[in-house]
């Protein structure tokens, strides 16, 4: 099995978490990151004991046993409706994959005593008392049991809620890095508004948007008409508005112009989707399919089948593409349903964000699979939003998902230029530009605020400047997520950061089980050591990936130099204390 260097770490993270004492952990990785490789890798390292996999959709389930069973050779059952695994004493299979509901009335036919692991799959749902119920059933007959939670991108709400119910988060993987990796395509952002579109008065049900309030908004003929145009016009690589004094039957005519987009378009009803897609239809036939939970499997899987073989360019579904559909030749997602939920906003973009297939695997370094995507056939995602007022609703966007380590301010600056230019931009590039730019003004600030301090201390002959661990490996602090609400560093966490000379209690909880990851990840690394960093960095060496024996040596030099940087003879350091 060849793991990508960030599923290696998310697996060897879960282990370390489970050693150092916890019963569940979480993973996150957003969608098209390979999340079931992750736990396939795990399974086979709890061999021999079994390992019970859980996901609430069938989709899910096939998907792990073929992926399982393609990575790992070990043979996959599954228990879900009228297929049951085999539980005799020479017959049983070493991995079991079920479905939420029928584990839910059939636990009873396994042995949790067999099972060194049980995997929940889509994690954001395991708060309900259905899967507290079998996590119960398994650790009553089996306390050593681990508990895998695995989930992409969760809710604010659901990372409180799951906080209160795994130990530990052992990784987690946010959407920008994954795309600065060079393992997702940069996402392009298009906020389209429509007068007609007042979200003003739709209730709140169960943290979105009520299904209901929002389908007699969205299935308005206004609003269908206000998401054709702007879909079809970006459909085609037309500018915006290009459609605007064309008669409608003669918009098919500009699909030849350059190679068309493939879209899938998310609605709020089923209503919704079939109109919208009767009018896509209207322009030119076969344009669009659609599907809905009610769809008979032949017919959807012959309407799939037709828009992945690019025979129709848009696909519109209610609630059936948000999980368990890989089709990388998306590139553009139409959020003709607003949602508060960033859990859901993140699978419905996720859809359209994997590089197309074979592209960037087998590349070594992250520039290479970067530069790969750029010159592909799909440099880019595009996802569509519609907005118009919202009233006191706040509607989730592609900068939400984006920004999870990036600042909120940072977020709101490129949010306000989207829906100022309504034009699609780049909002992987325009978020580190904003982040970039505020950390310059900080910078600029602290600079300013040592010299002051400088200037008050000039006649001791020296002044004191504080290097934190942070700023000592090169990464940036994360923020906190809703699962660290409440929660504070063990004891054996605070130990092992005091040993190496940073204080714990000036660090958030988040902040310290970062601080403590890092150590742990340098330690098997061989990278150099907080105090090596400390020192080399007040010299102006980058430190976040140089190892034990090149710190040694550039400290050497720099001591046989009179503590001199070398390639820098003029450079007088200051004469600093080193706090965390």
């Amino acid at each position: 099995m060849n793991l990508r260097n960030y599923q290696t770490d998310a697996s060897d993270a879960a282990f370390r978490e489970w050693n150092n004492g916890a019963k569940s952990t979480l993973i996150v990785c957003p969608t098209g990151t390979g999340k079931t490789v992750i736990f396939a890798d795990i399974i086979s390292r709890f061999q021999p004991r079994r390992a019970m996999v859980i996901a609430h959709r069938k989709e899910l389930i096939y998907q792990a046993k073929d992926k399982i069973q393609a990575l790992t050779g070990l043979q996959c059952g599954i228990e879900m409706a009228d297929n049951y695994v085999n539980n005799s004493l020479f017959g049983k299979l070493p991995v079991v994959i079920s479905t939420i509901q029928t584990q839910s009335k059939r636990m009873s036919r396994f042995k949790p005593e067999e099972f060194g692991v049980l995997i929940i799959d889509e994690a954001h749902h395991m708060v309900a008392r259905t899967y507290q119920n079998l996590i119960n059933y398994y650790r009553e007959h089996n306390p050593d049991i681990k508990v895998l939670a695995v989930t992409a991108t969760p809710d604010r709400g659901d990372e409180e809620a799951l906080g209160q119910i795994v130990d530990t988060v052992a990784f987690d993987y946010e959407i920008l890095n994954a795309i600065n990796d060079g393992w997702l395509v940069p996402v392009e952002q298009q906020m389209v508004t429509l007068g007609s579109l007042d979200l003003s008065q739709v209730r709140t049900t169960a943290g979105d948007l009520n299904g209901a309030d929002l389908a007699a908004i969205m299935e308005s003929e206004k609003n269908l008409q206000g998401v054709v145009q702007p879909t079809l016009e970006a459909l085609w690589g037309l500018d915006q508005h290009s459609l605007d004094h064309i008669h409608p039957t003669m918009w098919a005519s500009f699909e030849s112009i350059q190679p068309s987009k493939r879209a899938i378009v998310f609605t709020v009803s089923v209503a919704q989707a079939e109109m919208l897609s009767n009018i896509f239809n209207r322009v030119q036939p076969d344009l669009s399919g659609w599907v809905c939970g009610r769809t008979k499997d032949e017919i959807r899987d012959e309407t799939l089948k037709k828009f992945m073989q690019g025979q129709t360019r848009i696909m519109v579904n209610v609630g059936v593409l948000t999980e368990g559909f890989d089709d990388p030749g998306v590139d553009m997602i139409v959020m003709a349903r607003p949602t508060k939920s960033r859990a859901l906003y993140a699978q419905m973009c996720g859809r359209a964000m994997r590089p197309l297939p074979g592209l960037v695997d087998g590349l070594a370094t992250a520039e290479e699979r970067r530069q790969a995507i750029a010159t592909s056939p799909k440099k880019t995602m595009l996802v569509m939003d519609f907005v118009g007022n919202s009233g006191k609703h706040k509607l989730v966007t592609s900068a939400d998902i984006l920004g999870g380590k990036v600042s909120a301010a940072a977020v709101a600056n490129v949010l306000a230029k989207a829906r100022t230019t309504g034009a699609p931009i780049n909002m992987t590039e325009e978020l580190e530009d904003a982040e970039q730019e505020l950390q310059k003004l900080a910078a600029q600030a602290r600079q300013q605020e040592e010299a002051r301090k400088a200037r008050l201390l000039l006649k001791t002959g020296y002044t004191t400047r504080t290097v934190s661990a942070f700023d000592a490996f090169d990464i940036t602090p994360t923020q906190q997520r809703g699962w660290d609400k409440g929660k504070v560093l063990t004891e054996k966490q605070r130990r092992l950061l005091l040993r190496q000379g940073i204080n714990p209690d000036e660090m958030s909880y988040a902040e310290g089980r970062q601080m403590v990851t890092e150590l742990f990840r340098r330690w098997d690394k061989n990278l150099c050591t907080i105090r090596q960093a400390r020192l080399l960095k007040k010299y102006g060496y980058e430190t976040k990936e140089l190892t034990i024996p090149e710190a040694t040596k550039l400290i050497d030099q720099l001591a046989a130099n009179g503590w001199h940087r070398p390639d820098r003879t003029n450079h007088v350091p200051l004469l600093t204390t080193t706090t965390p």
